[in-house]
């Protein structure tokens, strides 16, 4: 009995599973376009990473992204941050320049410095908000500076600009 190669066997069978996938969704309902469009819009979510070390802040940022249709993940600190690099996708950063270890402005300099991350807009947000702070902020490669407290249309308005000034320069 003489055996075929193997990729030709596993070409073999996934001609088959592609045959037994196309019946399949053939006998499948057509699909409603509102469900469509659904899912359209979630597959291309913008990911708003938040680095904060107030839980209280990071949940309040996360609570308004979300309702506005924006993915959030969240961390506390640059390590936290330096953990998701390697197995998150974000769209744009924002982050309080008040850390633990590492202050914000350390971290965005060392962010836009990163050759795969430098593209990604970063917003520094923080309750200091004198004009040597904010000129701090940018020197530091910000994209964006919040001053906090901040209104909600604030934080949309500054990010959703973010987010169309980095699609305009792909």
């Amino acid at each position: 009995m003489t055996q075929r190669p193997k990729n030709l066997a596993d070409r073999s069978l996934k001609r088959q599973v592609e045959a037994i996938a196309r019946k399949r969704l053939a006998a499948q309902d057509i699909v409603d376009l509102a469900e469509f469009r659904s899912f359209k819009k979630e597959s291309h979510q913008p990911t708003v990473l938040v680095v904060d070390d107030e839980e209280m802040m990071r949940n309040a940022l996360k609570r308004i992204l979300e309702a506005n249709d924006y993915k959030v993940i969240t961390t506390e600190d640059a390590m936290g941050l330096t953990k998701l690099l390697d197995t998150a996708h974000f769209d744009l950063i924002l982050l309080d320049i008040n850390l633990p270890w590492v202050s914000g402005l350390e971290l965005c300099a060392m962010l836009k410095g990163h050759p795969s991350i430098k593209h990604v807009p970063v917003i520094l947000v923080s309750g200091r908000k004198t004009k040597e702070d904010v000129e701090k902020a940018f020197a530091a490669g910000c994209d964006d500076f919040i001053g906090k407290p901040f209104e909600i249309e604030t934080i949309l308005s500054v990010v959703s600009k973010s987010l169309e000034k980095m699609e305009e320069a792909k």
